[in-house]
């Protein structure tokens, strides 16, 4: 790992809108009446429910497992009563429906028997990561992967190198700032563990230079920790969107991830400061993750600040909790206003990737009518990952898909740096958006046509192999009635030849 920091090309510097948020502590929302929980909260295979309707359960206590290996389980955030389990509108861009489980609260907010453990070194790499999966730890930077699968590397990987993501470069988010902030220690357990589950050299605690107050409260906590010798707090310039992973390495290490490639190719974790503050309490305290702190910003909102959420709360018990001025039809922003998408219905469930909540933001208003392309070039000059935005746009637009793929869209991060910039107002974004759904439906497509091919192949071989094996077995059963045949004429000329040879006699 190099001392001296590194860049990476593009990006965008942006009038930050952080303070609006961080003048007040972290507060704890009202417990809701009725919550709705999404069994697909998480990147890979949907939760499976393992409650059924009126059944009464605890705060904590497991109602979906995980299913398969990319899947975690999904927790009760309060005591009460399982009312529904059906499909409920969810907090996704494209407006639809998913499998969700009701729970009515009893308002007594009881927990389950629940116990945590300071020697953690006396579990095996492999408990620390079964009980984090157990307790539904997942990214909580917005990507909401799995966390137990990034600490697991396997055999054909070393990693060197943990790196805690503090940088938070929406120019609205707070959260991580302020769980920094106020919860430093709870952050550094969860690094001690991950140090511990991955057996790391070297962990950098990587945050943007905006933020004076987090690094302060990060390095005192760490001065008391001499266990954590080998982690150190890094001031990273503030330039969007330095919190992208691959970018953030980039600054950190001067290494790139290469295309198709992950940073554990490099030897390299990322986790969410977030993240890390949930896995202390999972490991150190038995908490499964039930809730997470979420920023309630923008200029209709008269308290904005930073709330400890329950999973499940309706987002209009949030924003009326924070005095929200806002029309029922009006639309918002789930997530920051670069990489964030506008929902338009409030009683939506807040969930475990929902770090944001932008109410009176320009972004979020109906999008203007997009301009021709005047070829200006801005939106390669601003994009970090060193694309050919434009090229990449004409191509999408005309539905040329391998020619996208040749222009390497999926190393698009989707970070909103080309859109923002053009003076056309393309929601350059949309369209690799597009692009990149229409390859992946393509491939699905495909694969279900050569699965289907190879089925129908198959079908034929067994049919010829089951017709070759027919007419064999009836060519050995007509050659043994011509033997049987051939045997009884043998006898029977035998006989005959006898009885002349009696009557010669």
């Amino acid at each position: 790992m190099t001392e001296k920091l590194a860049s990476f090309p593009g990006g965008l510097v942006l009038d930050g809108q952080k303070r609006r948020s961080t003048q007040t502590p972290i507060r704890q929302t009202p417990l809701s009446k009725n919550l709705i929980l999404p069994l697909q909260q998480h990147i890979g295979a949907a939760s499976v429910a393992i409650v059924e309707v009126g059944d009464k359960v605890l705060k904590g206590q497991k109602i979906a497992r995980a299913e398969g290996h990319v899947s975690v389980y999904l927790h009760a955030p309060s005591s009460g009563i399982i009312t529904a389990i059906d499909e409920q509108p969810i907090p996704h861009p494209s407006g639809l429906s998913a499998l969700c489980i009701s729970l009515e609260t009893d308002g007594e907010d009881c927990w389950i028997e629940h116990q945590g453990t300071d020697d953690f070194a006396s579990l095996s790499e492999h408990d620390i990561r079964q009980r984090i999966r157990e307790a539904g730890i997942v990214g909580l930077g917005g990507a909401g992967f799995p966390s137990f699968i990034k600490l697991n590397p396997s055999v054909h990987h070393h990693v060197d190198t943990l790196i805690l993501n503090g940088v938070e470069c929406e120019p609205y988010i707070t959260c991580d700032d302020m769980l920094m902030r106020e919860r430093a220690e709870g952050i550094l357990d969860g690094i001690e563990i991950m140090h511990y589950a991955l057996h790391v050299k070297n962990c950098v605690i990587a945050i943007e230079d905006n933020k004076a107050e987090a690094i302060s409260a990060m390095e005192l906590a760490l001065s008391q920790r001499p266990e954590l010798q080998n982690t150190k707090v890094v001031s990273i310039p503030t330039r969007y969107p330095a919190g992208s992973e691959k970018q953030l390495i980039q600054v950190i290490t001067g290494k790139q991830v290469p295309t198709a490639g992950l940073p554990i190719d490099l030897g390299i974790v990322c986790h969410n400061v977030g993240t890390s503050y949930a896995i202390g309490r999972a490991i150190k305290h038995g908490e499964p993750l039930i809730s997470r702190v979420v920023t309630v910003t923008g200029t209709d909102v008269a308290h904005a600040g930073n709330f400890e959420t329950l999973f499940g709360t309706p987002m209009h018990e949030l924003l009326a909790f924070c005095k929200t001025e806002r029309q029922p039809d009006e639309p918002f922003i789930l997530g920051g206003p670069m990489m964030g998408y506008n929902l338009s219905g409030d009683h939506l469930p807040v969930t475990k990737t929902a770090n944001c909540i932008l109410v009176g933001v320009e972004n979020a208003a109906p999008d203007a009518k997009p301009m021709p392309c005047i070829r200006c070039g801005e939106c390669a000059t601003a994009c970090p990952v060193g694309l050919l935005p434009q090229q990449l746009y004409w191509h999408a637009r005309a539905k040329d898909l391998d020619k996208t793929e040749d222009y390497n869209l999926f190393d698009c991060i989707e970070c909103g740096c080309c859109s923002y910039v053009c003076p056309s107002k393309i929601p350059l974004v949309h369209y690799f958006r597009f692009a990149k759904t229409e390859i992946m439906n393509q491939q699905q497509e495909t694969l279900k046509a050569d699965n289907a091919r190879i089925r129908h192949d198959n079908r034929q071989h067994r049919q010829e192999l089951e017709k070759k094996e027919k007419q064999e077995r009836q060519r050995q059963r007509k050659a043994a009635l011509a033997a049987t045949k051939a045997a009884k004429e043998k006898e029977a000329a035998k006989q005959s030849n006898e009885a002349d040879n009696v009557e010669n006699n």
